[in-house]
């Protein structure tokens, strides 16, 4: 063989094996993000299945001895679980139905719409993509207390009735859909709602079902606003009233960690259903959004 012949081969064999340390790198990479973020998830799950005495052993199991569904019974006899379930199903529903019909308005003004200074307008939206939610919270309460709506479905609807990214992302989408539909529907005589409802919408379909999707996360997932407002259980959400739970056992949190952490699993059963049911949608939408 010769020297040339050598030297390709022996760099052809540097450049597999360099591509081989890539890959288990980044497989290992990928693994160790993988139990970060699913080791707290999967310690929920266990340890709400565990027996108090269980929880209290000084060296942790990682699979409970005895599967028990005592913890649960426990947080539900004592707490009005099911009265936060239903409260925040109202919220959410309502915040669903309100933001998603904004911003596919909004999203068609944006993309759509022929008036002036549209571009001009959409830089505000961006803006208040980029001011924490936070900020506006004392002069939403304000509001809010002024017109009698602390500790009321509408005060915490309210708030969440418009979304900037919600818009950000279907405008996106809506850029995507060539103008011919549009005018074929019009030319078929649909008004400009039929329009939007009857064929824009339906060929945005994946990135509606994400907006939608992350609407009801951030609804469900609602703390810092509801605690703001909510002082009673007649509408408290289910993220306060996990709070309010672990905050009545006072300094003996550890004793009761098991009723804690079923509280918490009966509060993500909806989040993990919609996402096993929903995660392709997810995917395609955000693809989608991103062509533009």
């Amino acid at each position: 063989m010769t020297l040339k012949g050598r030297c390709g081969r022996n760099m052809k064999k540097k450049f597999w094996t360099g591509k081989r340390i890539r890959a288990a790198l980044q497989t290992l990479l990928a693994t160790l993000v993988m139990i970060v973020m699913v080791f707290p998830l999967y310690w929920m799950i266990v340890t709400s299945f565990k027996t108090t005495e269980e929880v209290l052993l000084n060296v942790p199991t990682f699979i409970p001895t005895t599967f028990t569904l005592n913890a649960y019974r426990e947080v539900m006899a004592h707490y009005p679980v099911l009265r936060y379930v239903f409260n925040t199903l109202i919220v959410t529903g309502g915040i669903l139905c309100i933001q998603v019909l904004t911003a596919i308005l909004a999203a068609y003004g944006f993309s759509k719409g022929q008036f002036g200074g549209r571009d001009t307008l959409f830089i505000f939206v961006l803006g208040a993509m980029m001011i924490p939610i936070q900020v506006t919270f004392i002069p939403i309460y304000v509001m809010i207390s002024q017109r009698g709506m602390l500790n009321s479905y509408i005060g915490l609807i309210l708030p969440e009735a418009a979304s900037a990214y919600s818009i950000f992302l279907l405008r996106q989408s809506f850029l995507s859909v060539d103008n011919s539909y549009l005018e074929a529907a019009q030319v078929d005589g649909m008004g400009k709602l039929r329009t939007i409802f009857n064929v824009l919408a339906p060929m945005c379909r994946p990135t509606i079902i994400t907006m939608t999707i992350l609407a009801f996360i951030n609804g469900w997932n609602a703390y810092f606003w509801p605690k703001m407002i909510v002082t009673t259980d007649k509408v408290r959400t289910i993220a306060l009233g996990i709070a309010d739970i672990r905050n009545s056992f006072l300094s003996m949190e550890a004793l009761n960690m098991n009723q804690i952490m079923a509280a918490s699993c009966i509060a993500a059963i909806p989040i993990f259903v919609l996402f096993v049911v929903f995660q392709r949608y997810i995917l395609t939408g955000f693809s989608k959004a991103a062509m533009k």
